[in-house]
């Protein structure tokens, strides 16, 4: 008896094992499937990341650069008082 119980048990201990193992397999699949998706998500986040910048550049072009060369062409011209510029250039529809 207390052999026949002895092999079922360890038969028992190997099917455990055999369920663990094959539980740990799926996990390192599931895993791997994770990774290559956060290589992917990595990827078009530096394309956003760097689209970002380029826009960042432009915008900087144009609030640097074009400013001065508007305000440089504009020096010369007089400047009225913001209540005078108003008036001027708000229309009723």
């Amino acid at each position: 008896p207390t052999t026949m119980a002895a092999l079922l048990n360890s038969l028992q201990v190997g099917f455990r094992t055999l369920a663990i193992q094959k539980r740990s397999s799926e996990v390192w699949n599931l895993l791997s499937a994770v990774k290559t998706e956060f290589n992917t998500f990595a990827e078009v986040l530096k394309k956003a990341q760097d689209k970002i910048k380029q826009a960042d550049n432009e915008i900087e072009n144009l609030v640097g650069t074009r400013t001065r060369q508007i305000q440089k062409k504009l020096k010369d011209v007089t400047e009225l008082d913001y209540k005078k510029a108003e008036e001027i250039t708000y229309t009723e529809e």
